[in-house]
């Protein structure tokens, strides 16, 4: 078994799209738009694991996350070492994201740094 693919609602589907392509070499299908229901999506496939798939429609609220609570709270993204996790995380600061922890070893043995998306959604950097 494996997690298929996530899925995350978007207020601006085109920048979450541009920033998931440009900074973790995503590859977005064509996008689908159903008219009947004012949604539309992309999914976005990578060089390994599951998909990740952006949606928007308009009706849904937007998140009420306000730090730590239950439910899905990141997912994480190999980049294959210390040294990509690190350049990786410089590069996403120095174009203006906002990095909510810097690179480090972990108790349970991961080296990792976390950045939001655009949207405010967690993902953890990971060697």
């Amino acid at each position: 078994m494996r997690i298929e693919h996530l899925a995350i609602w978007a207020k601006n589907i085109e920048a979450l799209r541009s920033f998931y392509e440009e900074y973790f070499n995503g590859k977005a299908g064509e996008r689908y738009f159903n008219p009947a229901k004012n949604f539309q999506s992309y999914f976005l496939s990578f060089e390994n694991g599951c998909r990740l798939e952006l949606m928007q429609k308009r009706e849904v609220p937007d998140n009420q996350n306000v730090g730590e609570a239950t439910g899905l709270t990141h997912f994480a993204v190999s980049v294959g070492g210390e040294t990509a996790v690190n350049t990786m995380t410089e590069t996403l600061r120095s174009n203006g994201h906002r990095i909510v922890g810097e690179p480090r070893w972990t108790g349970d043995g991961y080296y990792e740094s976390v950045v939001l998306d655009p949207e405010g959604n967690r993902i953890e950097i990971c060697a």
